[in-house]
């Protein structure tokens, strides 16, 4: 009797192992259900810019469209949010282009689209983007958009497209852009050495000034002063002055970046948020500067373009440029679109400030959204994610990978970014195998 029931034991255990070891099996790293299968509904095909036609009607009549990317050195992303900013702007009427970068190198090449800047081509006005990472902005891909912006303008006789930065880096940059505004009077000259004087002893190191504002040090009142005597001196200009609005976008930008340099030594929650209301404060401006017929094409990264509600960034205190546009402008319409990859190649570096560097991007790993895609035809493709948000399958969190401008492929499970994908973006487009970007 003993020896059957330590039988009936033994097999009971070995049945619970089993059970045990086939649910491992069936779950990914964070516990999500690898045997889920995708719908077809929502999914089509994309392989010319004529596909994007269903995204475009997707998109109807909303004013501000936002294009993500999974990584800032991957040459797909880049080339196919060109092509469905040409069409925006040819068939939507589109006129402003803001992106993740640097005013002052940005308002550069807004000058040159718009036939403000002579310079033979935009290669060359593409070099005045000098922060690392240049190669974000400084690269092929973006010098063909910019071609073909420059050759679009000239073509209207109003309604002209613009292209501008929302980035908080520039500080010492955009004090420099002040002391050059040609309607600057002898106040705000004033206020703009004293500022840079402020800021001398730092030699341009953000990090060293950052670290001397916890020593009790600051310039937050020397570069308030530059605010205020732009906006007095922009105020005796007339209304919609461009050039004033620039200076005044380029006091905020030193302004804000002071901010996010003092914060960022603190916490990056803290810092994170400064930056990411700095450019919902852009892109209002942007608007309001253009008029009632402005309508803004959005170019970040997809942890700035996703809604962060949907994600593990709400659970720290982060918001982000997606959720606040929603917030703000949901009335009027707001369409956001993901994009994400499999495997291939990447520019990115070991190490902040390090060298640019071509990397291969692993495939994706088991259970996460990239993972699920790869598993699902067409190869290429373009998914309504509208249309999942009421299955409870599809609306579960699981990993969405985001590569940065550092890198490092062997630690890939650090690079997933838990989330409910359909609430999170509008659309999303995968490319199953992708190319690094090409770096001017």
């Amino acid at each position: 009797m003993k020896k059957i029931e330590l039988y009936f034991l033994v097999l009971i255990f070995n049945i619970f192992i089993a059970a045990c070891s086939s649910k491992e099996d069936d779950e990914g790293p964070s516990g999500t259900n690898l045997n889920i299968t995708l719908p077809t509904n929502g999914i089509t095909a994309l392989q010319t810019e004529q596909d994007l036609d269903v995204l475009l009607n997707q998109i109807g009549d909303a004013p501000y469209v936002l294009l993500g990317e999974a990584s800032h050195g991957t040459a797909e992303f880049y080339t196919w949010r060109a092509a469905i900013t040409r069409r925006l702007v040819q068939e939507k009427g589109f006129n402003l282009i803001a992106v993740e970068g640097d005013w002052p190198p940005a308002y550069e090449v807004n000058r040159y689209i718009r036939s403000a800047q002579n310079a033979p081509n935009a290669t060359a006005v593409l070099q005045s983007f000098r922060r690392w990472p240049t190669w974000m902005w400084a690269n092929q891909e973006i010098a063909d958009i910019a071609e073909w912006l420059r050759q679009y303008n000239q073509e209207q006789a109003s309604n002209k497209v613009g292209f501008y930065g929302l980035d908080v880096y520039s500080m010492w940059e955009s004090l420099e852009a002040i002391a050059k505004f040609s309607e600057a009077d002898e106040a705000t000259l004033a206020a703009v050495r004293n500022a840079q004087n402020c800021l001398a002893p730092y030699n341009r190191d953000e990090q060293a000034y950052g670290q001397a504002t916890m020593q009790g040090s600051s310039c937050a009142k020397a570069i308030d002063q530059v605010l205020q005597a732009v906006r007095n001196r922009k105020s005796q200009l007339p209304a919609g002055h461009e050039e004033a609005f620039n200076a005044e976008q380029n006091a905020l930008v030193a302004l804000h970046g002071e901010q996010y340099y003092q914060a960022m030594m603190v916490t990056s929650a803290g810092s994170w948020n400064i930056r990411d209301r700095h450019m919902m404060e852009t892109i209002n401006r942007l608007v309001a500067q253009q008029g009632e017929n402005a309508k803004i094409i959005v170019w970040a990264h997809n942890t700035h373009v996703g809604d962060a509600r949907y994600t593990d960034m709400a659970a720290t205190g982060e918001v982000n440029l997606g959720q606040l546009i929603r917030e703000q402008h949901a009335n009027a319409g707001v369409y956001v679109v993901g994009f994400g990859t499999y495997v291939g190649s990447v520019i990115a570096s070991g190490y902040w400030g390090g060298p640019i560097t071509t990397m291969g991007v692993p495939a994706a790993q088991p259970g996460s959204w990239e993972s699920l895609f790869h598993q699902t035809e067409p190869t290429n493709k373009l998914i309504n994610l509208q249309l999942w948000r009421d299955d409870k399958n599809l609306t579960q969190i699981r990993g969405h990978r985001a590569i940065g401008v550092q890198y490092n492929p062997a630690r890939e499970a650090g690079n997933y970014v838990p989330t409910n994908l359909p609430n999170r973006y509008d659309s999303f487009i995968f490319i199953d195998r992708t190319q690094a970007l090409r770096p001017l």
